[in-house]
């Protein structure tokens, strides 16, 4: 199966109502003749797999199942992500700058152009277009892409910088459990070696009584698998004497030479020191806290000032642009001061850290994610340092987690909570739960995934998990996403909505039908020039949006945008809207919805309702197609207000 034919299959199992072929084509900007081409051969395929795709007229295509095991087998082995050492050929823009930067750097020498566009069956005016977004990922890397006529085209930078680099472009991007056994592309590394590895990481931190994540494993996993065969292909890290002074003095320092010395007397692989120094440097940067699973006022005590100082400033800035009044949860400054803890490590030393749950965070929690963005800014500047989107995310799950503890009036009632990704998004799943079903669910706790086999089920009744589980347990077990969709919801047992109160906020007079624009500029430059002309914006308000969209693009997916400045600018709370006759292209997402958010200066208002109004349209593809298609003003203001 094709790339796109998958995510056009992926499309269809998601949505369960019709989608149409002009929402399919604009998603995978392609056209519709091509998508049509696609449906033939996913009609054909799907035949011997209990299922077909049935053309509804005047409403698009919808899946239809047969029969429901044959056609739940075939999407199991189907639309899994594809093995990290996968040899399908890439096809779209975003899979061959993926593969170029692979390719490079996993090159032991110069690489031709002409060479590259031959592996992937395009032209060299291809491979050079996709090299400039290649050197602009790689720029945030401080990589550099060199080009010499003769020789060709290799990579300089440090090695740490390499490393990092290494981990997210090559080490498998979609699995995010942590195994020993999954086949690692370019290590050399046996079977017994990883096993050897993983089970002294284990060893080591349960020793140390170290609490890390699943995902904050699966990483420090990976980067010492990394750091063992660089070392071996004589590949080093560096580091200046004063931070390396300074790593030495850290706990971690020790828990990471313990665990080069196990390796080493197993495998008599040298780390040198500077070595271990970089091991140290990925302990720092993950959820590292002896009392994580302590009351909130134990950790609290625990908590040095400056940290403690630096999260009541944060909220208190949140509550100041979005009055959220959060700056009293005692749960969230301690959680919020555990997560910068490491944070502060990683932004010191230009880490990089990887969110899988970021488009997710985004789409189901804008008002948390903007929230995010607002204390993004704030570290900027206390620390001159660059916050970007992953960052921010994280951020984000935190908030997110508070605003659903906010929403609880019911005592909670018997389920575990497995979730891979680290506290933030097992709180957020808890409170979500918590503030959805009340006193239908109890929960009883959350834990790791590794850490399930310890667990006693005498009280457990039911598993909630975001990430599979294949062990044969004593209770049922219903896997979830991270960030809660509708359907997991009515899976857990119904989803309660509310009807948000946002009629006041909505005017026939700012909504624009069927536009031409083809760029992001034209779009926000027609809002500042309609919304001068209505005497509702004030000089600076184009700028104050741009601004925004450099922290973190308002794209969040299914051809939706929410663009808005970076600091309230109006008199008055209100949104205005715009749709496009074809889709543009906003950051990294296509786009041909675009919602521009205006909150009231100095404004007091509970805007969770009309944020979350937002979320469920970003969630609901076949409205976005029904507003696309709206003629009237009158009409698209319906839509929206019986969403």
């Amino acid at each position: 199966m094709t790339t796109r034919s998958n995510s056009i299959l992926r499309e269809l199992v998601a949505s369960g109502v019709p989608v149409t072929g002009s929402y399919l084509a604009s998603l995978r900007q392609v056209s519709s003749r091509t998508i049509r081409e696609d449906i033939k051969g996913l009609q054909t395929t799907l035949q011997s797999h209990g299922a077909e795709i049935e053309a509804i007229k005047g409403k698009g295509y919808q899946l239809k199942i047969i029969d429901n095991d044959k056609f739940r087998a075939y999407v199991k082995e189907y639309l899994q992500p594809a093995a990290p050492d996968s040899q399908a050929l890439p096809s779209l823009p975003e899979e061959r700058v993926s593969y170029l930067i692979q390719r490079l750097l996993l090159a032991s020498s110069f690489i031709k152009l002409d060479e590259l566009a031959n592996e992937m069956f395009v032209s060299r005016s291809t491979v050079q277009n996709d090299l400039k977004k290649v050197r602009e990922i790689l720029k945030e890397y401080n990589i550099a892409l060199e080009r010499t006529a003769n020789d060709g085209l290799h990579l300089q930078g440090s090695e740490m910088q390499m490393r990092f680099c290494i981990a997210e472009y090559i080490f498998d991007r979609q699995n995010e459990q942590p195994r020993h056994d999954q086949s690692l592309p370019f290590l050399h590394l046996s079977e017994q070696e990883r096993k050897s590895i993983w089970n002294t990481i284990l060893r080591q931190i349960k020793i140390q009584h170290i609490s890390l994540s699943d995902i904050a494993l699966h990483n420090l996993f990976n980067h010492i698998l990394i750091a063992y065969q660089r070392i071996q292909d004589e590949y080093y890290v560096s580091m200046y004497h004063a931070e390396f002074d300074e790593l030495i003095q850290k706990r971690e320092y020790q828990v990471a030479k313990n665990i080069v010395e196990e390796i080493n007397k197993t495998w008599q692989v040298s780390f040198p020191q500077e070595e271990i120094a970089y091991i140290t440097l990925h302990l720092l940067g993950t959820r590292l806290f002896d009392n994580e699973d302590g009351t909130v006022e134990t950790v609290r005590n625990s908590l040095d000032t400056d940290t403690y100082d630096m999260v009541t400033f944060l909220l208190a800035h949140i509550d100041k642009e979005l009055h959220l009044k959060l700056q009293n949860d005692q749960e969230l400054i301690v959680a919020l001061a555990l997560h910068l803890q490491p944070a502060i490590s990683r932004f010191r030393y230009n880490m990089n850290v990887r969110n899988p749950m970021l488009a997710d965070i985004k789409a189901n929690y804008p008002l948390a994610f903007e929230a995010g963005v607002v204390a993004g800014i704030a570290l900027e500047e206390h620390y001159d340092i660059r916050i970007d989107e992953n960052e921010i995310g994280y951020l984000a799950l935190h908030i997110g987690a508070a605003l659903e503890r906010s929403k609880m009036e019911t005592t909670p009632a018997r389920c575990l909570i497995v979730c891979a990704s680290g506290r933030g998004s097992a709180q957020l799943l808890y409170y979500r739960l918590q503030a959805k079903f009340g006193r239908r669910l109890h929960i009883q706790g959350t834990t790791e995934y590794y850490r399930l086999r310890e667990m006693n089920f005498d009280h457990i009744d039911v598993i909630i998990s975001s990430v599979p589980i294949y062990d044969d347990l004593p209770v049922p077990v219903l896997q979830v996403n991270t960030i809660l969709s509708e359907t997991d919801l009515r899976t857990i047992e119904g989803f309660i909505s509310r009807e948000p109160a946002v009629r006041t906020y909505l005017r026939e007079s700012l909504v624009f039908l069927h536009q031409p624009f083809s760029t992001t500029r034209q779009i926000l430059t027609f809002f500042e020039r309609e919304l001068s002309a209505r005497h509702l914006i004030d000089d600076g308000f184009l700028d104050s949006v741009l601004e925004r969209e450099n922290v973190a693009s308002t794209a969040f997916g299914n051809l939706v945008a929410i663009p808005h400045p970076v600091t309230p600018k109006t008199e008055e709370t209100f949104l205005a809207f715009c749709t496009l006759d074809k889709p543009v292209r906003w950051g990294e997402r296509p786009v041909q919805l675009v919602c521009l958010l205006n909150v009231k200066k100095d404004s007091t208002e509970d805007l969770q309702e009309m944020y979350e109004l937002l979320g469920r349209v970003i969630e609901q593809p076949k409205l976005i197609q029904r507003l696309l298609k709206a003629e009237t003003a009158e009409g698209f203001l319906q839509l929206l207000a019986s969403s």
